[in-house]
């Protein structure tokens, strides 16, 4: 059981890189200037971003721009100094720390603050946050004269009379306090926050636990944790396609790496269809999105496998989509492909079709007119209304990895993600259902943000829920997520142009008494920088709030 937290301060509690370290870098770069540095001082300060950004945040600036520059080693030292000064200014806390710090005291749990660092700037830092009265014992080490961190793990440990698999870190540096948190046997949870935040481990050791980007998000970890100590981490599988199924592994990956994505391949447009069509494959670009989304690689090597050729005889080919039909001609069959690139990608986690057969989703239309294919069923100004939704093919067989995958979960998520192309496709393939009826997981369907034209328009959130129970029968959903979150009428405009409309809760749904509705505001920032998954820019749902919810729901009866 969880009895002791200890945070980090810099970037964990407060926004360390954006108040203090471009100050910092200007004041280096006054210091290198003084020191015999022949460039002007915006020049100093965009060179330590430049090689910042080129080596990562774990490469010593100072020393690479004195050697390239042939300075000596005092203009090293001043340039340090000069980047630790005392002067501290302007910051404060995250807005949910001291309200989170709070209850989580109450409920028992023993909290240090350990903050490496030069004293006088770390005190004083500590001094204007208000920390004190929110802390059982706060612990400043003196990075020039002070303790091995290691040791003043130790120190706090023995002070709490706690084991180190007692305990949880929380911090921004893999390579420094959750690396230290690990070799005690404690949970580590990353703060998702400043210079460190895009870190790839290089050891096993340095792998966090969990992952947050609000210390809010810590009460949901430290459940998952306990529960973690008995039975593991949870086991999620995740059912969808098209840029939905992406948004919930993005997410959920942060909370745990039993994650399997169980991906539809109907899909038979852009690059997917046609290297299916040419070369006899089931369609990767949908797989090829949900191992990014679980990728523990590079940003180099995601964006290699994202990027899509603009000219020439491959214009709109994705590299990913290449690679996965080149490697299913290299070991024999897509399946094997599949595993390899998988671990070229150090994904967390499995992603798996769900089923091996070369098949079409068709639908019948309200007319009698039948369309056959993905691409077609996309298409709007249809002659009728979508009346049902089948597999071309009859002796279509599921994947066995995935059928044991829905067996052994813990949670089971139906989308978001288009209605019959992304998510019903998966529930056409003989055994799916059953499996998921079967299965002891709890099980969840997310509502699109909005009706897709083409597909749902003029569907309801209830409407959505009983296409789902069409095909996944009746009673098998313990919840449905929606969202209730209206966006401003200049952004519905676009949405209402082209024919869709928000789906939020309706009366219907919320007068079902055998499922449980979770409203919540699930829109994702529309004006922050997002993958967009190689497709449009749409009203999307929020992986991280998402996520909130999943976990949420996994640790309540």
């Amino acid at each position: 059981m969880i009895k002791a937290i200890l945070f980090d301060l810099d970037d964990t509690l407060y926004d360390c890189t954006g108040s203090l370290v471009e100050v910092a870098r200007r004041r280096a770069a006054r210091a290198l200037v003084a020191a015999g540095l022949q460039m002007s001082l915006q020049e100093a300060y965009d060179l330590q971003i430049k090689l910042q950004e080129a080596h990562g945040p774990r490469f010593n600036v100072f020393e690479r721009i004195a050697e390239n520059h042939g300075l000596d080693d005092s203009a090293i030292h001043h340039a340090l100094e000069a980047y630790h000064n005392d002067e501290v200014e302007g910051i404060k806390l995250f807005e949910d720390v001291e309200r989170t710090l709070r209850a989580l005291r109450e409920e028992g749990y023993k909290l240090s603050l350990i903050s490496t660092g030069v004293h006088n700037r770390q005190e004083k830092k500590v001094e204007l946050l208000g920390l004190k009265p929110l802390f059982d014992h706060i612990e400043i080490n003196d990075s020039e004269r002070g303790y091995l961190t290691q040791q003043v793990f130790e120190h706090v440990l023995s002070r709490f009379r706690v084991r180190g698999d007692e305990a949880v870190v929380v911090g921004d540096r893999i390579y420094s306090e959750l690396r230290i948190g690990k070799t005690y046997g404690m949970t580590t949870v990353q703060m998702l926050h400043g210079r460190f935040k895009d870190l790839i481990p290089e050891t096993t050791e340095e792998r966090p636990d969990y992952r947050i980007s609000r210390i809010s998000e810590l009460t949901n970890v430290l459940h998952l944790a306990d529960r973690q100590r008995n039975i593991g981490q949870p086991r999620v599988a995740a059912i969808g396609g098209g840029t939905g199924l992406p948004i919930v592994l993005t997410g959920m990956r942060r909370f745990t790496h039993n994650l399997t994505a169980i991906v539809t391949v109907t899909d038979s447009g852009r690059s997917s269809g046609r290297l299916r069509n040419e070369l006899g494959i089931l369609p990767p670009g949908d797989i090829r999105n949900c191992l990014v989304a679980l990728s523990e690689s590079d940003k180099l090597m995601n964006d290699l496998f994202q990027y899509r050729f603009g000219e020439g005889i491959l214009e709109g080919m994705s590299f990913g989509n290449l690679l996965l039909a080149a490697m299913a001609k290299v070991t024999g069959n897509f399946e094997t492909g599949l595993r390899e690139v998988s671990g070229i990608l150090k994904i967390v986690g499995n992603v798996l079709p769900s089923t091996l057969t070369d098949t079409h989703i068709c639908a019948r239309l309200r007319d009698g007119s039948v369309i056959e294919e993905e691409f077609n069923m996309r298409q709007v100004n249809k002659s009728a209304p979508i009346e049902e939704v089948f597999l071309r093919d009859k002796d279509v067989a599921p994947s066995e990895e995935a059928l044991e995958a829905i067996e052994n979960a813990d949670l089971i998520v139906l989308g978001p993600g288009s209605l019959f192309t992304s998510v019903i496709s998966n529930l056409l393939v003989p055994g799916i259902p059953g499996a998921i009826k079967a299965a002891s997981a709890k099980k969840v369907y997310i509502s699109n943000i909005v009706t897709q034209p083409g597909q749902t328009e003029g569907f309801t959130a209830d409407d959505h829920v009983n296409t789902i129970e069409r095909y996944l029968g009746v009673d098998v959903l313990d919840a449905v997520i929606v969202n209730n979150y209206v966006p401003p009428d200049e952004v519905m405009a676009a949405y209402e142009r082209d024919g869709a409309a928000l789906v939020l809760p309706d009366d219907k749904l919320r007068s079902r008494t055998k499922l449980r509705i979770i409203e919540e505001n699930l829109v994702e920032d529309i004006h922050s920088k997002r993958i967009l998954w190689e497709k449009q820019d749409l009203l999307r749902h929020d992986p991280t709030k998402l996520a909130f919810l999943l976990v949420r729901l996994l640790s309540t009866h």
